[in-house]
């Protein structure tokens, strides 16, 4: 077997997407991995031999089906799996699958961090120049906060994402559609049945993809002794090292509560007055670094309309205390037709990004709630989450 000394920032998922290998093989070959909550640099993995992806036939399966579903050529699969044919497609046969024809810049090779988002702002950056890229602001931490700009139009639109920590599958999901819509320019062709080229005269679209890039990194990496808050986020999680379930920013603030919508309320509801994984509002609203850089740039911008992607439930939330315009449920159902999502008339919730931004701007603002499970939301689910979020944005894009 291969062997691999553990780097700073790797995890499991990160190392066995690096060299072709399921997690679980990993956890075999390597038992004791499976007993602490994160590796630690230095250690010592061994890698056992890669595997090709494998599909159990189910009823009603067809290789044009197959085909279509993992996204690659009827004639790769049959290379693969000489003499396979429709008549030959039993239920419960194993078969060889290919490497998709669909080629992404922005994929998951393990989980998604503040370092992969930088390594795909520079590809984007390369493939599309007219992506332009700024920082709005910088995190606890000093991590920056970047924005991506799409579109010369005089009406800006809005989408932000990782707001909560462990919620970061929505950032490349995010950049997916940018991905998407970005190649559609670049060809001249259209996205989800939509002109894009009228969209980019029309509108200026702006993207946060990640919000709480400390936060992120926390779920995914773990606070070690060599984190600057190692003792104190300790504390906050309980004694636990396991950070996964962590949603609030390094400070330990939720910064779904820290807009200005009825803090007060939102704070009394949540009853939580000190630092924790998530619900605690903070001392007050806009405390936090991450929430200031949002709520600075959105008052910049001044959008029309406005997304914050979250997970999970598959649902859309569109309204605040009866401030949201007249057209905001009509367009939630719209939203959520595109993407097989349930429209929400929430209650009982204040402090959030959406809430503020309907209250402030009296235009429609939408809360996304993508996928279905607990988060971190698993790494498979990852290709069907973009084709529901890009569905959804370009549904969102096409309003009026």
């Amino acid at each position: 077997m291969q062997q691999y000394i553990v780097q700073k920032g790797d995890t499991l998922t990160r190392i066995a997407a690096r060299f072709g290998l399921a997690e679980e093989q990993l956890l075999i070959a390597n038992p004791w991995a499976a007993r602490q909550p994160y590796l630690h640099r230095g250690q010592m993995l061994y890698l056992p031999a890669s595997l090709r992806r494998r599909y159990v036939i189910q009823q009603g399966d067809s290789l044009e089906s197959i085909a279509e579903t993992f996204r690659f050529s009827k004639d790769a699969l049959k290379e693969l799996n000489p003499g396979l044919s429709d008549q030959g497609l039993r239920e419960g046969k194993v078969i060889v699958l290919p490497s998709s024809d669909v080629s992404h810049t922005i994929t998951l090779a393990g989980e998604y961090g503040p370092a992969q988002l930088v390594q795909d702002m520079e590809r984007l950056s390369t493939l599309y120049p007219f992506i332009e890229w700024s920082e709005i602001g910088t995190s606890v931490l000093g991590k920056a906060i970047y924005a991506a700009k799409i579109g010369k139009g005089d009406r800006h639109l809005h989408i932000n994402a990782a707001l909560h920590a462990n919620e970061w599958i929505t950032a490349p999901c995010l950049l997916r559609f940018a991905e998407d819509y970005a190649r559609s320019l670049h060809e001249g062709s259209g996205l989800y049945g939509h002109n894009t080229g009228a969209w980019y005269s029309e509108y200026t679209l702006w993207l946060v993809p990640m919000a709480n890039p400390d936060g992120v990194e926390l779920v995914q990496e773990g606070a070690g002794p060599e984190h600057p808050l190692h003792e104190q986020l300790l504390v906050w999680n309980g004694g636990r090292q396991d950070f996964r379930r962590w949603k609030a920013n390094v400070n330990g603030v939720d910064l779904g509560d820290q807009f200005p919508a009825y803090w007060e309320e939102e704070v009394k509801r949540r009853g939580r007055q000190e630092p924790a994984p998530q619900d605690y509002g903070g001392p007050s609203p806009l405390s936090e670094p991450e929430a200031q850089a949002l709520y600075q740039h959105t008052l910049a911008i001044s959008p029309v309309r406005a997304i914050s992607l979250h997970s999970q439930g598959r649902e859309i939330y569109w309204n605040y205390r009866d401030a949201e315009p007249p057209e905001s449920e009509a367009w939630a159902t719209r939203l959520g037709q595109a993407g097989g999502y349930r429209p929400v008339k929430l209650t009982g919730s204040d402090a959030g990004y959406k809430d503020w931004f309907i209250q402030h701007f009296r235009r429609p603002g939408f809360t996304i709630e993508i996928g279905y499970g607990v988060n971190p939301l698993p790494l498979e689910d990852f290709e069907d989450l973009c084709v529901e979020t890009g569905a959804i944005l370009a549904a969102f894009m096409a309003l009026e």
